[in-house]
């Protein structure tokens, strides 16, 4: 394609909202621009991209036996009235009435459409397993879209939806669609990782994310390089503290703290270390008021608290909860005499005369045991930290890295077939539920995860298959009669071999167009200018390595297409070594 006749409005300088380097460069290479907050509209370089990710993913679907689909990304409160999840959800979902004052939403994801769907058309265990999936438009209303692709409101996402006859039958197809995650993103190109995760709002009992390595990644992700063990920081686990051996009680005095509320100055002002204060969150939830007690310099992990109390709403207590119905000081609440559940991290089970609050305003207790108060149990409820020891293995140490989550599974059970009924009749003619399972890719968030990856001071450089175009023409000083006419025979003939090239045959200068190159980030430069053409030369330079070899041009065509195949032959089976 010319260059000159594709829309590409590049920009020397990004946008000054414009905050991690994806939406700065996919700014300034004219691969999109922003309609409303968190809304972009794709420009045919960036929608390339996207094509070309759909491609892998419905090609490494269609290998497991799936079958595509698309669904309404309009859907009635019916269906997630049936789920519980119109209420649950929360704002993220944009809901908005009919002409007929009937109440709809837009899709954030289809587990209630595809469930309805399969349970009205799928009745028989002869017609399972089914898998079912989609590369749609989804919108969620983020209180602050940020970041430009990275968290949008609206975005597109590959769902995809597994229904099995039974729970050994759903584990197979869940690990078969790992599988294909691990090829989809291999073949993107991608130095990526999967670890294990919570499954918050889609629910289910078991999850994998599939993480892009990247300094500027939101997630942090812990990994063991002995076991390769790797979770993100809401999942990792820690290895349990043994219990002391007899629990002291009763010792414990209460010390005048004025003013003095969190643990640093708790801490100071007592002379103690935090490791010896132990504090208290406290959590309003659809069962009740619920506590957290955890070492004082320790960070909960509210997915695991969630976890550990089986309930489905977590939010922070109000001031008038706290000092209401507990009777208890916003900041200096402790667990003795706190009459409700109180879910201990771990390693309070190992402490002993400890500091907490003393449950009034400006007053702590000192030397408090576990004696002194109960506790539902002792749970692994804290962050995961680099050099934590490994919950998998003996000599393994955690080690962290930044990643940006572009895929996720998730075994869901019956979840969705028991609350809407999505039942089969087996061999003996009994009803029993599907067993479901769930699987995302968001796909314009791959495209911002690989720039994010893989880019450098002068712009992107695009993994090779999922690149715009594969090699980028230059002429230079086009208006030279050789120049031009070398430049179209050697695009003509790339062209015909199926080569993706992209022309810059623009009356622009040289230093405009290596600018341009080099921001759009195409794999491969092929460059033709009057100076090698008198020797009979171009240049061919990787963008990556910046390695550069300069070809006869007799010889040019086939080297490229020499370069082409190998590539292809790297990257389309998702190979480890090139």
């Amino acid at each position: 394609m010319k260059q000159s006749t594709l829309l590409i409005p590049t920009l020397r300088e990004a946008p000054a909202d414009a905050e991690v380097v994806s939406h700065k460069l996919m700014l300034r290479a004219g691969m999109i621009r922003k309609l409303a907050a968190g809304i972009y509209s794709f420009l045919p370089l960036g929608l390339r991209v996207l094509q070309k990710i759909e491609k892998i993913i419905r090609e490494e679907m269609g290998r497991d036996g799936a079958q595509e689909v698309l669904l309404p990304v309009v859907m009635p409160a019916e269906l997630w009235q049936e789920t519980g999840r119109w209420d649950f959800y929360g704002k993220e979902l944009l809901r908005f009435k009919d002409r007929g004052d009937r109440d709809f939403c837009l899709g954030p994801t289809h587990e209630e459409a595809i469930t309805d769907l399969v349970r009205k058309n799928v009745n028989s265990y002869r017609q399972l397993p089914l898998n079912l999936f989609q590369i749609q438009t989804k919108f969620r209303d983020e209180i602050r879209p940020r970041f430009g692709l990275m968290r949008g409101r609206e975005f597109i996402m590959k769902d995809g939806y597994s229904f099995d006859v039974d729970e050994a039958a759903a584990k197979q197809t869940y690990q078969a669609m790992f599988q294909a995650y691990l090829r989809i993103f291999k073949r993107c190109g991608l130095d990526f990782r999967p670890v294990e995760a919570m499954t918050g709002a889609i629910g289910g009992s078991q999850s994998h994310e599939f993480q892009v390595l990247a300094k500027s990644g939101e997630d942090p992700v812990l990994t063991c390089p002995a076991c390769q063990y790797a979770a993100n920081v809401e999942k990792a686990a820690l290895r349990s503290v043994a219990p002391p051996a007899k629990t002291k009680s009763g010792s414990h005095q209460k010390v005048d703290t004025p003013g003095v509320q969190s643990v640093e100055e708790v801490s100071a002002f007592l002379k103690v270390s935090p490791q010896k204060i132990a504090k208290v969150v406290l959590f309003e939830t659809d069962q009740g008021p619920i506590a957290a007690l955890l070492r004082g310099d320790r960070e909960l992990v509210e997915a695991k608290l969630q976890f550990a109390s089986g309930v489905s709403r977590l939010e922070k207590a109000a001031a008038t909860t706290i000092e209401g119905e507990l009777k208890s000081a916003v900041g200096f609440t402790g667990p003795v005499g706190l009459s409700i559940p109180i879910y201990a991290d771990q390693e309070l089970a190992a402490m002993q005369d400890f500091v907490v609050g003393a449950n009034q305003r400006d007053a702590h207790l000192s030397g408090v045991n576990l004696g002194d108060f109960t506790v539902k149990g002792f749970y692994d409820l804290r962050r995961a930290l680099a050099g934590d020891p490994c919950p998998r293995c003996e000599s393994g140490h955690y080690e962290e890295h930044r990643g940006i989550e572009v895929g996720q599974v998730f075994y869901l059970g019956t979840k969705y077939s028991k609350s809407m009924r999505a039942v089969y009749l087996d061999e003996k003619g009994q009803e029993q539920l599907m067993v479901m399972g769930c699987y995302g890719i968001g796909v314009s968030r791959t495209s911002a995860a690989a720039v994010e990856q893989n880019h450098d001071d002068n712009g992107m450089i695009w993994p090779y298959p999922i690149a715009p175009f594969q090699f980028h023409l230059l002429s230079l000083n086009p208006s030279d009669e050789q120049v031009l006419r070398t430049s179209r025979e050697i695009y003509q003939a790339l062209s015909g071999r199926g080569i993706e090239v992209l022309w810059d045959e623009r009356e622009e200068s040289p230093g405009v167009k290596f600018k341009d190159s080099d921001l759009i980030g195409i794999p491969f430069r092929i460059v033709v200018g009057a100076k090698g053409l008198k020797d009979g030369l171009i240049e061919v330079k990787e963008r990556k390595s910046g390695q550069v070899e300069k070809i006869p041009v007799d010889k040019a065509v086939d080297y490229v297409a020499d370069l082409h195949q190998a590539e292809l032959a790297y990257t389309e089976n998702g190979d480890d070594e090139k």
